[in-house]
């Protein structure tokens, strides 16, 4: 499978806009990934870091799930793959742990989050609220944040990549 990114638009309407940056960070992160095998996803970053590509796979699958479904649509969720004893277990891989796995979540949550965000407008407010905070946010608020998570992580994934096989690139 060969990741095709589209670039963002250059003049669009705020809500075409959002929905392109944050298609696009998506596809980067799936490209950063790409042709890759589950040891190399496994690979850590540099010791301390437990850093891998799967572990960001697996926390965005998380984030997606968090503020699509469980913030904005109020959908009665458990995490997938945190606990209350390991809140990072999103980071933290098993040998029972698969790649193909972690891709499927992953891309099922990004589905299902375009599915709740199609039914808002960037001014909705979200039905759920922030689990820790109590918070409530506007669509425009979550689709700014998921930009702002998914291009940290996407640096992340640059030097991860590179640590890998020597692959550079945007």
């Amino acid at each position: 499978m060969t990741i095709e990114r589209s670039e963002p638009p250059t003049t669009a309407d705020e809500r075409t806009m959002l929905d392109g940056w944050l298609e696009y960070h998506r596809q980067t992160l799936a490209w950063k990934c790409e042709g890759l095998s589950d040891e190399q996803v496994r690979t850590a970053s540099a010791e301390p870091s437990g850093l891998t590509l799967m572990g960001l796979v697996r926390h965005m699958a998380e984030v997606e799930r968090s503020w699509y479904r469980r913030v904005m649509a109020d959908e009665e969720l458990t995490p997938i793959y945190c606990t209350d004893e390991d809140p990072d277990r999103d980071f933290h891989l098993t040998g029972a742990d698969s790649w193909a796995e972690a891709y499927a979540t992953w891309q099922a949550e990004i589905a299902a989050a375009r599915e709740q965000a199609a039914r808002f407008t960037l001014d909705d407010i979200s039905l759920g609220k922030h689990r820790r905070t109590g918070e409530s946010f506007n669509l425009r608020w979550i689709h700014t944040h998921m930009i702002e998570e998914y291009a940290r992580h996407n640096g992340h994934a640059d030097l991860l990549r590179e640590r890998i096989d020597g692959s550079t690139g945007d």
